[in-house]
């Protein structure tokens, strides 16, 4: 019997599920050597003040470490994933993948007409045959 610690469910943790943090956590997967910001925008689309709440989430989290220097006279932020970051999101990508596949599965073997009448008022359970 399983329990709610071994549901992949479980491992979905917010912090990586919204949109945009998780093409950052992404983005700066593929980075070994960190992302400078403009970068990092410009590889996730967004605004320099998105990226900034958002960034600033993922270093409340210890996901990511931000590092600020200068290049000659101009500053230069740099973002890297944290070690215990890489090893959440990793966590996280792995639990994604199995819930995804589950459901994968379930809607590639589920006839479709199953879904063509009404759900209960209370849910989408299947009305008794």
């Amino acid at each position: 019997m399983s329990t709610q610690s071994d549901s992949p469910y479980t491992a979905l943790k917010t912090i990586f599920h919204e949109p945009n943090r998780l093409a950052i956590m992404s983005a700066l997967s593929c980075a070994v050597d960190g992302l400078a910001f403009s970068e990092l925008k410009q590889e996730c689309a967004l605004t320099d003040g998105n990226l900034s709440r958002h960034l600033k989430t993922l270093e409340e989290a210890q996901a990511i470490r931000i590092e600020k220097t200068f290049v000659g006279v101009k500053p230069r932020t740099t973002v890297f994933l944290s070690s215990d970051g890489r090893k959440r999101f990793l966590e996280y990508i792995k639990a994604l993948q199995e819930v995804l596949q589950k459901a994968t599965a379930s809607l590639e073997t589920t006839p479709s007409t199953i879904f063509l009448s009404p759900p209960h008022i209370h849910g989408c359970t299947r009305r008794p045959s």
